[in-house]
C-alpha cells in the first residue's frame, strides 16, 4: 500500500495541470452522472498500476464540492487487494471535464475526460497531464468490440501510443474482498 501510495505521488509531483497536444475535455459534463463506480478497461502501463488486474475507479462527492477518489485494484502477485484514495477538484468549471486529482498533499495531476457516452455515461475516455497516461473506463466489466475501436482510434489520432494498451482482466478471483 505505501508502495503504491509513493508511485501515485511520484506521478503528481512530476505530472501537471497540462494536457496532450489535440486532447480537449468533454463539455457539458454532469458530474452526478459521472459519479459512481467505474471499471478500468484498459490502460497505458505505468508503475503504480503495474500488475494489478480488477481495478475500479469509484467517485462520489465531497463535503467541500470535491470529488473523493478510490482506486483499487488486485495484485494476484501479493495475494491482495491495493487501494488509494484521492480527491479532485474541476480545474475550469463544472461543465468541462478537466479536473486535477491528488493522491498525495497539495500536488496535482491532470485528469482529462476527453471521450464520453454523454447520452448514458456509461463508458469515458481519460487522459493525465501527457500521452504516457491514458484510460478506458466504463459502467460494466466489458465493452462492446466498438467502443474499445473508437477509444483506439480516438486516442491513436490524439498521440497516444495505443499498441501498447494494456487491457485489464476483471473477471472474479478466488480472493474475497
Amino acid at each position: 500500500m505505501k508502495k503504491l501510495l509513493l508511485m501515485i505521488s511520484v506521478l503528481v509531483l512530476t505530472g501537471c495541470l497540462g494536457m496532450p497536444n489535440y486532447v480537449e475535455p468533454v463539455k457539458d459534463f454532469e458530474l452526478d452522472r459521472y459519479l459512481g463506480k467505474w471499471y478500468e478497461i484498459a490502460r497505458l502501463d505505468h508503475s503504480f498500476e503495474r500488475g494489478l488486474t480488477q481495478v475500479t475507479a469509484e467517485y462520489s462527492l465531497k463535503p467541500d464540492g470535491g470529488v473523493k477518489v478510490i482506486n483499487r485494484g488486485y495484485s494476484a502477485a501479493k495475494q491482495q487487494w491495493k487501494e488509494a484514495e484521492g480527491k479532485a477538484y474541476f480545474v475550469n468549471g463544472e461543465n468541462e471535464a478537466y479536473l486535477k486529482v491528488s493522491f498525495f498533499g497539495p500536488f496535482y495531476g491532470a485528469y482529462v475526460v476527453f471521450g464520453l457516452d454523454q447520452q448514458n455515461y456509461q463508458y469515458a475516455f481519460i487522459s493525465g497531464p501527457d500521452t504516457d497516461y491514458l484510460w478506458l473506463l466504463a459502467r460494466t466489466p466489458t465493452v462492446s468490440p466498438e467502443v474499445i475501436q473508437q477509444f483506439v482510434d480516438m486516442a491513436k489520432a490524439k498521440g497516444f501510443d495505443t499498441d501498447s494498451l494494456i487491457y485489464v482482466e476483471q473477471k472474479p478471483t478466488e480472493v474475497k474482498q
